[in-house]
């Protein structure tokens, strides 16, 4: 950051610029990357790792909305998810607005975006201490090899895939994944942006492919990702992408900025680069 202004630019050669206000107000170093939170001018605290753009206060409804509600709503009950990634909470915390739910373990490579989220970020991470929440501090890729029938949703909320995410984006990852489903599970990862990531979602979408009957990708803007788009990947062996809760889901799109039954069926309306990106076309 230099002249009180925080800049990510893509390997393509455009970005996003954002204001900060003071000094940084946490910064260490894990063993897996760089952690750093600061205020900037007009989005609140700002969560960076390794220097990367991954939540602020005022825009983090639009990714977490997404990731949660749209595959949550598409189960017919879902009691127990797991969240892969997402140390700042903001995933966890839209999970329990679902009645159903009963438990959602967190499993999280590195313990100081938990701390610093938790620090910095209440109004994202405040609902990590609930006593539905079981917060593990380790490898993913570990963890979920003896997970075998265990969850109705799991949501991979990680980093692109280099450095510690690296590891949760291969075959085997999600193939091992998939076991840990109960009948009519369904997994959804982030899945990079259709514009500034198309290589690394082509990619993804492959080994998808391998591994789930029905992928299909679904799309919405993340005003302060680096190039404004994102998609995420509905994946699963004997479900689909329908609302299965009329009750529910209007209980959730009561209280969501995002979340609404037609943008739920919308979402899935994606534009033709994006069904060619996700189809290998």
């Amino acid at each position: 950051m230099l002249n009180n202004l925080y800049k990510e630019i893509t390997p393509n050669g455009y970005g996003i610029a954002i204001e900060t206000e003071g000094d940084i107000l946490y910064s260490k170093q894990s063993e897996f990357q760089k952690v750093e939170i600061f205020k900037s001018r007009g989005l609140g605290n700002v969560l960076t790792l390794d220097g990367l753009m991954m939540t602020t206060v005022e825009d983090e409804f639009f990714y977490h909305e997404m990731i949660s509600h749209i595959p949550l709503c598409s189960h017919k009950n879902p009691e127990n998810v797991l969240v892969i990634g997402g140390g700042d909470g903001g995933t966890v915390r839209e999970v329990l607005l679902h009645d159903s739910v009963k438990n959602v373990d967190l499993c999280e490579i590195d313990g100081l975006v938990i701390e610093a989220s938790k620090q910095f970020l209440p109004t994202i991470a405040g609902k990590l201490d609930d006593k539905r929440v079981n917060v593990y501090v380790e490898d993913a890729i570990e963890f979920i090899k003896n997970k075998k029938n265990c969850y109705d949703v799991v949501l991979i909320d990680s980093t692109d895939p280099m450095g510690p995410g690296e590891g949760l984006f291969t075959e085997e990852f999600y193939t091992n994944v998939k076991e840990s489903l109960k009948e009519g599970g369904i997994v959804t990862p982030q899945s990079e942006s259709p514009f500034a990531n198309k290589n690394e979602m082509r990619k993804m979408y492959i080994l998808l492919h391998k591994v789930f009957k029905t992928v299909l990708p679904y799309c919405g803007p993340i005003p302060t990702y680096p190039g404004g788009y994102w998609s995420w990947a509905f994946c699963t062996n004997d479900n689909d992408n329908s609302i299965k809760d009329e009750a529910r889901a209007i209980k959730i799109e009561q209280n969501a900025k995002i979340y609404n039954r037609e943008l739920h069926k919308g979402a899935f309306m994606v534009p033709n680069f994006v069904r060619k990106l996700a189809n290998n076309e």
